[in-house]
């Protein structure tokens, strides 16, 4: 991804979100942002035990602050149940792209789970800063 002309790997936001205590699986994709090119669009499942709230992902923003840098908060931590994966476990990126930019799916017939694709669309645009 490309924030306001820093070059920032998905797998680092994502490896600093998952080194929080709060936070079992996490995925990261970059969204079209009219300010810094791209902003960080960041979807958090959480550990049993924890609870999703404005409070927690204000915590996430500034763990990865801590730990990356400032340029690397996430502008959006979307808190979810689940996360779009092939039957064979690997995470469907485009699909979570595609959400973040509210644009249609296309073909989802490869997914484990359909139904996490649209409880993920239904909770997608609350929660930005």
């Amino acid at each position: 991804m490309n924030v306001s002309g820093h070059r920032i790997s998905t797998t680092e936001v994502e490896s600093a979100l998952v080194s929080h205590p709060a936070v079992a699986e996490a995925a990261v994709v970059g969204r079209s942002d009219p300010i810094t090119g791209q902003a960080i669009f960041s979807y958090v499942i959480l550990r049993s035990g924890h609870e999703a709230s404005d409070d927690l992902a204000r915590e996430l923003r500034e763990h990865v602050a801590d730990m990356i840098g400032k340029f690397a908060r996430p502008k959006q931590i979307m808190f979810t149940p689940d996360l779009p994966k092939t039957r064979s476990g690997k995470i469907m990126r485009r699909l979570l792209r595609d959400i973040a930019e509210q644009r249609d799916l296309g073909v989802v017939t490869t997914l484990a789970d359909a139904n996490v694709v649209n409880t993920i669309r239904e909770e997608s645009g609350k929660g930005e800063e």
